[in-house]
């Protein structure tokens, strides 16, 4: 006899009801709902479905349940390695229940499991101000530096400014929140003299990455490291021969396998959230200090470019 979404045996449902009650449609009226408190129908769908997946399938399913809050905070390569599997087999069960990805899946975790303000932004908590908020967002970005900081690698940085310095040609991916910090960084370079070429669009992404060789240097901005886009651009280029830099989150993800050298940053708010908030300030600060060690490679020119910009613009000024 079928049961009921409350796990009760019922009438037989009808074939409308039936289509109604599928775990696509309960999935996309729970995200109408965003942040309702009246279950978890994600977790919900994941128990009812276990007898119905294959081996890998439900490996990955039964550590979700198991350790949902952990999951939260993870990469997709981080769930993958914790449960012998592929990334893959992480995207395939999302779409098993209507879910484009991991991403996803996450935020619907998150919408049962989090205190709803906290979907706004990663420190408030229920009852706070405009004061308080304002006093922990601050915070939230003062610590985000601080531990960006921390993880810079001199390196790292090293390495990078020598690869930007070999090129002959730039080319800078973001998408979404990132691709304004890729264009920042692109305008920066440019005013250092460097041939650079920002991409912001995914088509554009992997065509021109497919036209690169070993004298482009090509670097990416992706907060999370997972976005399919900035990551097949950025493997296509490293497959061409392009030395490629990654501007990422701290943790392991599938950007940093196309990456000849990795710049990382340090913020907390993708655990519940799709788009970045205090990462952007790292990021800035990972870019602001790139172009700096490039500029500082080379004083004298580097003065002499920035003066020649800054004619330029004075007469786009009263």
């Amino acid at each position: 006899m079928p049961v009921a979404r409350d796990g009760t045996q019922g009438r037989p449902l009808s074939a409308k009801r039936a289509r109604a009650d599928s775990p696509k449609r309960i999935v996309a009226r729970h995200a109408r709902r965003a942040g309702g408190r009246a279950g978890p129908p994600i977790l919900t769908l994941l128990r009812q479905s276990r007898a119905d997946l294959p081996p890998t399938a439900r490996r990955i399913r039964d550590y979700i349940e198991t350790y949902a809050e952990d999951v939260i905070r993870m990469s997709i390569t981080d769930l993958a390695e914790n449960t012998s599997s592929s990334e893959g087999s992480v995207v395939g069960l999302c779409q098993r229940f209507g879910i484009k990805g991991f991403q996803e899946l996450k935020i619907l975790l998150a919408r049962d499991l989090v205190e709803p303000v906290r979907l706004i932004q990663e420190d408030l908590a229920e009852g706070d101000g405009f004061g308080e908020a304002s006093e922990r967002i601050f915070a939230a970005h003062v610590a985000s530096l601080a531990e960006t900081r921390k993880l810079l690698s001199k390196e790292a940085l090293e390495r990078a400014v020598a690869i930007l310095r070999d090129a002959k040609r730039c080319e800078v991916y973001g998408i979404g929140s990132s691709g304004p910090i890729a264009e920042d960084l692109g305008y920066r370079l440019l005013q250092l003299g460097y041939d650079a070429k920002v991409v912001v669009d995914s088509h554009v992404q992997s065509v021109s990455a497919a036209m690169t060789d070993r004298s482009v240097a090509v670097i990416t901005v992706s907060h999370s490291g997972s976005t399919v886009e900035t990551v097949l651009a950025t493997r296509l280029a490293h497959q061409a021969g392009a030395r490629t830099i990654g501007i990422t989150r701290l943790g392991k993800s599938p950007l940093q396998r196309h990456c000849d050298v990795v710049l990382y940053t340090a913020a907390n708010e993708t655990r519940y959230r799709p788009e970045a908030m205090s990462s952007r300030v790292a990021q800035l600060a990972i870019i602001d200090t790139l172009v700096t060690c490039c500029a500082l490679a080379d004083p004298k020119a580097s003065v002499a470019k920035l003066e020649l910009s800054a004619r330029v613009l004075a007469e786009k000024r009263f």
